[in-house]
Order: C-alpha cells, then sequence, then structure tokens
C-alpha cells in the first residue's frame, strides 16, 4: 500500500464537465506514478456530476485524490490551475488535461527530467523532439494551433526562446518560482501566463498529443478571444489593451458615420449616433477585458456606467463642435476629422476611467495628487510591465 504523506509530486487537473474521464484518468495516473508519492488535486467547475464521480472513484484509488468544487469560476480554466497551486501539498506540481489527451503514461518522462534540478518548469511539448499534435480534431485546429504557437513566440522571443510549445497546458513547475501575485489568468492559456511574468529555467520533453477519451472539446470562438486578450495584455499592458478596444470602437465609429452619411443623414446626426453606440460597446468591453480586476473595489456597474457615460458625452460634446469646425472652416473631410479628435480622445478616456470610473472606493491615507501619479502609473502599466 503506497503511503499517504511526504507527497513528492501533486498532479492538478482542472476539470469542466469530464465525469466520463475521471475513472480511466486516475486508474492510468496510478499505474503511470507507481514509485512516486504522488497525489491527483481536481479543481473542478463542472456543472455535471464530475464532483461525485471524483468522489466516487477517490473512495478506492491507489493514491491520494482531493477535489476542490469552485463555486466561483474566476479565472477559468488558469484560475483552477492556480488554486491547484496553492491547495497542493508538494513544491513539484504537474498540470493536465482531465480529458486524457494528455496521457499520463508521460508523467514519468517529466518527472524524471524535473528531478535532475536544473530547470523550474519541464515543458510537455508536441512541437519537439517525437512530439505530434494528432489529437486537434481537423486540420483547421492544427492551422490554428500552430499559427496562435508562432504569434506567441515572435511576441516573446526572449521569454520563449527554449519553448517550443508554450500554448500546452501539460507541464511541470516548481511552484515555489511562480508569484501567484502578478498573474491575471483570463482563460486557459495558464504557462503562457506564468513563462510571459518571469524568467524561468525551462526543459522540453516530447508527447504525442491524444484524442479524447470521451466528451467534446470546448475550443471555441469565445476560448480564441480570450486568449487574444490575454496574449495583448501580457505584451502591452492594460493601457494598450484599453486602446485595442478603443481603436475597434474608432472603426465602428467610423463605419457608422460613412453609411449614415452616405444615406443622407447630416454629418453631426450621423457623428452623434456613432459616438452613442460606441460609448456603450466600450463600456462593455472595457468592463470584460480591461478593468475586470477593479470592478471588486469599485462603485457598482450602474454608477460605473453612469460616470463612463457621461465623461463620454461631455467628451463628444466637445469633440463635435471640434469635428464641425475642422469640417465647415479648414475643409477637413467628416470621416477624418472624427478620427484625429478621436486620436487626441484616447488619452483623456483611459485616463478617467482608470482614476475616477474604477477608482476603489476608499482610497487611503494618501494625498490626492500622489494617489494620482500612482495610480496612473500602474494603470498604464499593469498587467503588461515584463
Amino acid at each position: 500500500m503506497r503511503r499517504w504523506f511526504a507527497v513528492q509530486l501533486s498532479i492538478i487537473v482542472p476539470t469542466y464537465n469530464e465525469a466520463p474521464n475521471v475513472g480511466e484518468l486516475v486508474r492510468r495516473v496510478a499505474a503511470a506514478t507507481e514509485g512516486i508519492d504522488a497525489e491527483i488535486v481536481f479543481v473542478d467547475d463542472s456543472s455535471d456530476a464530475t464532483p461525485d464521480e471524483v468522489v466516487r472513484v477517490a473512495a478506492s484509488a491507489p493514491l491520494p485524490v482531493r477535489l476542490i468544487h469552485r463555486a466561483r469560476r474566476r479565472g477559468g480554466l488558469g484560475g483552477a490551475v492556480l488554486e491547484g497551486l496553492e491547495a497542493a501539498e508538494a513544491d513539484a506540481c504537474l498540470v493536465m488535461d482531465g480529458d486524457l489527451q494528455h496521457p499520463p503514461e508521460e508523467i514519468p518522462a517529466l518527472w524524471q527530467r524535473f528531478r535532475r534540478g536544473d530547470v523550474d518548469v519541464v515543458v510537455a511539448s508536441r512541437y519537439v523532439g517525437g512530439g505530434t499534435s494528432g489529437g486537434l480534431a481537423d486540420r483547421t485546429r492544427v492551422l490554428v494551433s500552430k499559427a496562435s504557437t508562432g504569434l506567441t513566440r515572435a511576441m516573446f522571443p526572449i521569454r520563449l526562446k527554449d519553448v517550443s510549445d508554450p500554448m500546452t497546458g501539460f507541464f511541470l513547475i516548481d511552484r515555489r518560482t511562480v508569484d501567484t501575485e502578478t498573474l491575471t489568468p483570463r482563460g486557459f492559456k495558464i504557462l503562457l501566463e506564468i513563462l510571459a511574468r518571469r524568467s524561468l529555467r525551462v526543459a522540453e520533453v516530447p508527447f504525442d498529443f491524444a484524442t479524447r477519451h470521451a466528451g467534446e472539446s470546448k475550443a471555441s470562438v469565445r476560448q480564441g478571444v480570450h486568449f487574444l486578450t490575454q496574449l495583448t495584455a501580457l505584451r502591452f499592458g492594460k493601457m494598450s489593451l484599453f486602446a485595442v478596444i478603443g481603436g475597434l470602437g474608432a472603426l465602428v465609429n467610423l463605419a457608422i458615420m460613412w453609411g449614415l452619411t452616405h444615406a443622407g443623414v447630416d454629418y453631426l446626426v450621423a457623428a452623434i449616433i456613432a459616438a452613442e453606440t460606441t460609448i456603450i460597446g466600450n463600456f462593455l468591453l472595457q468592463e470584460r477585458f480591461v478593468f475586470q480586476d477593479m470592478t471588486g473595489a469599485a462603485s457598482g456597474v450602474w454608477s460605473r456606467f453612469a460616470k463612463s457615460f457621461a465623461f463620454n458625452n461631455a467628451e463628444a460634446l466637445i469633440r463635435i463642435p471640434i469635428i464641425a469646425l475642422m469640417v465647415e472652416t479648414w475643409h477637413f473631410s467628416a470621416v477624418v476629422a472624427a478620427a484625429i479628435t478621436l486620436v487626441f480622445a484616447f488619452v483623456l478616456r483611459f485616463v478617467f476611467h482608470s482614476l475616477v470610473v474604477y477608482a476603489p472606493q476608499r482610497v487611503g491615507e494618501v494625498s490626492p495628487a500622489r494617489h494620482f501619479l500612482d495610480e496612473l502609473d500602474a494603470q498604464a502599466m499593469s498587467p503588461g510591465e515584463l
């Protein structure tokens, strides 16, 4: 009988509706870790019977199996991994998916490479040595995977110079090297988040990405959006993510103006309609992707919307007469005039939203001037300061 103490290796398995896979995963992990004092920590966000299945399997498993069922799915899969790292018994933590596309039989290879003691993280890679990505559903997913990997490595050429597969969810890491305070997981690429934040010693071992044992893939367009959001925030920071959304809003603004003016609507009326539409759209996107980490300490959502809406309309009331001046007096086209004024409006919008709309309700014992400068610096650089 294996000893149920002095755990050497904690195996963290984030799950979402994986009930049919639990029993087979535990059986294969137990067989693969024979001779290693290991535990399995399921961090579960499921809405199906997965938690009940984990409890049932744990009762007869040959190694310790624990369950953390999260009532709130904060941070998605990446947040689940961080909770698993914090709850693990061992400092050596192996992360793998619950669908068996990460073969448990590869665990000894990662463990043996890690035990040499010269690296902080061992990455199981589909793109090194004899690794394969055969488990991807079709050629489209293979192409998307390789394109995403290439884009990611191009954006972090130094941090990822020794990593061929930063998108993998199969890796073994010394959790003492992970500064959880700097991580802001938005989705499912937690290894990328970890590697982009801090220089770590990395080794890779090849593995064959298998087909799912049961169930359906969770890949979706929404996950793709989460990935692009995460990548943008990591590389460029909060201010640039705000700029991306502002840029999209500007394009929508200009498109609405173009459509309405070509339909015979007066350009000032078109500018007002375009402004109101993009003000609301930008607020919703900023809530979800830029300032989501600040909403807990800020005022309520309707108060935030009122502040944002009032400021943007006040800004528009100033900007639209300027557009009129540029069109009527200086003979700019309406669209060009709008584009120029939107560029100048961006900085004012970011400062106001960072320091007013999403300001904590209690500032503390700091002078207003000092607080303003500190907050402006922090928000302009967070979370992309590398």
